[in-house]
């Protein structure tokens, strides 16, 4: 797992490729079961930037979002996933609810989210050169998979 990072070591590693002149991409997210429209955001996410940094929710924060029932996936078992993903640099986990800190800590140049997203609800948007919405994978969201699981149960 050598793309996880904690957020300081992440901190030096950006401010080594911002001097290098390198366009840091970032996005975001619980990614709790891993489907076509998480590979999307990833693949359109590093085409922006030539460094992909991905926020993940930590178990908790998923646990306050989402409710006592998530995640499915503990962040080891998505860290293990992500980290297999050729588009993705760098992980870094995150406990709040949000990925503010971590935004204001790395200052991404692109910030990168699914399309669902309402311009003006994107977190951390202000504090970056350039926010891209994806276009969602039709038939593909965590929330729609579980619900197929448990009525296919």
């Amino acid at each position: 797992m050598g793309k996880l990072k904690n957020l300081s070591a992440l901190k030096r590693i950006v401010a080594q490729l911002k001097k290098k002149r390198k366009k840091i991409s970032f996005t975001n997210g619980c990614f709790d079961i891993l489907h076509p429209g998480h590979i999307k955001i990833f693949k359109e996410a590093k085409k922006k930037g030539d460094i992909l940094i991905v926020g993940m929710n930590s178990d908790s924060s998923i646990k306050k979002i989402k409710g006592k029932k998530r995640p499915i996936l503990n962040q080891k078992a998505r860290v293990q996933i992500l980290d297999a993903i050729e588009f993705i640099d760098y992980i870094v986990i995150f406990n709040e609810e949000t990925p503010l800190r971590v935004i204001e800590t790395i200052r991404p140049h692109v910030l990168v989210k699914g399309g669902d997203w309402h311009k003006d609800k994107i977190i951390g948007a202000r504090l970056v050169d350039k926010v891209m919405r994806v276009d969602l994978e039709k038939g593909y969201s965590t929330t729609g998979i579980i619900k197929k699981i448990k009525r296919d149960a």
